[in-house]
């Protein structure tokens, strides 16, 4: 190399000349809790296998008509022909009455007990949607205002979970059917939807309570994030922060809150109509129907275990299934 003349190889970087071009990096989008947890419950086996007879009991309370139809029966007629001077059966499965009939009145079993699956899911999933909206309301409202609110709301969540709710149910049926001018006034068809609508109140009332306050809890935490803290700095209505800022963080517990609560009402249900302060003919229930077979368990057992195993399945798929997503919904069991 000649002194004075620039050497070409100073400053070249060391690259092949036929390097393909170095590409962007994939930017990997994560997945929100709500999505995590769908995941984890469709690798879970038990959680679909509940999900499959959840789903089955929906849609026997939902074509009970079609399959009454199809059977040729229907819940409310009396066949005195097929039962004796004493009131049991004289016959049993049969193509014209699959699960036989009643005792004592000769209705169709198999027909009452599709038709019982309706109240009883009524009841339940309208009692779980009204507490928990009332329940989410109230602990947003407590947890984000604070205050003589917090104060207030917190008194009345005390003293709803005070009160006995067996003494308070046995109280307000007569109290209700009073007001519509008492129970001997009215037909058996206006006393049941009073005993309905009344059952519906009760349990109502009795869950938000407990949801609001955990809702209480997280808002509480959550407030003080620097999300909710920009929000209300920028001067976006507190409507507007409950609902749109604080609301999607809750999800977690308020699932979890709604399908533990649903098993819970099906019991309470069929609980009070067994003690005879819940629903009554001519409306079909599990519950009453277990009350009334007691009597004739020895005689007629199926008459008592359809509605048992009816009960049975529906609260213990419900169980489960609100396990798994309590599971799905944890952070600390997430893979």
């Amino acid at each position: 190399m000649t002194i004075g003349q620039p050497d070409s190889t100073v400053g070249v970087q060391d690259h092949p000349a036929s390097a393909e071009p170095v590409r962007p990096a994939t930017v990997a989008h994560g997945k929100s809790p709500l999505r995590i947890a769908m995941d984890r419950l469709r690798k879970d086996n038990v959680a679909v296998i509940c999900a499959v007879i959840i789903l089955f009991f929906i849609l026997v309370a939902v074509f009970a008509p079609l399959l009454s139809k199809i059977e040729g029966q229907d819940f409310g007629t009396f066949h005195p022909d097929l039962v004796d001077e004493y009131g049991y059966p004289t016959i049993g499965l049969t193509p014209d009455h699959w699960f036989s009939v009643e005792p004592k009145t000769g209705r169709d079993n198999f027909a009452r007990w599709v038709y019982g699956a309706r109240p009883s899911l009524i009841v339940a999933f309208s009692a779980t949607v009204f507490g928990t909206i009332v329940g989410v309301v109230m602990g947003l409202l407590a947890g984000f205002l604070g205050g003589w609110v917090d104060r207030v709301i917190s008194w009345i969540i005390d003293f709803v979970l005070s009160l006995p709710y067996l003494l308070f149910a046995i109280a307000l049926v007569p109290i209700v059917e009073s007001m519509r001018g008492g129970s001997f006034n009215l037909t058996p068809e206006e006393q049941a939807s009073t005993r309905f609508f009344v059952l519906i109140f009760v349990l109502s009332f009795f869950g938000w309570a407990g949801l609001a306050r955990i809702i209480r809890g997280e808002v509480l935490s959550l407030r003080e994030r620097e999300f909710v803290l920009a929000a209300k700095a920028i001067g976006v209505p507190t409507r507007q922060v409950l609902f749109k800022e604080l609301l999607p963080n809750l999800v977690a517990p308020i699932v979890i809150s709604a399908s533990l609560s649903l098993p819970a009402y099906v019991t309470l249900e069929a609980g009070l109509s067994f003690l005879g302060v819940g629903l009554v003919e001519p409306i079909p229930s599990w519950g009453q129907t277990i009350a009334n077979a007691t009597n004739w368990f020895k005689a007629d057992p199926i008459y008592l275990w359809l509605p048992v195993v009816g009960i049975t399945a529906l609260v213990l798929a419900l169980a489960l299934l609100g396990d798994s997503i309590r599971d799905a919904f944890d952070p600390k069991t997430r893979r």
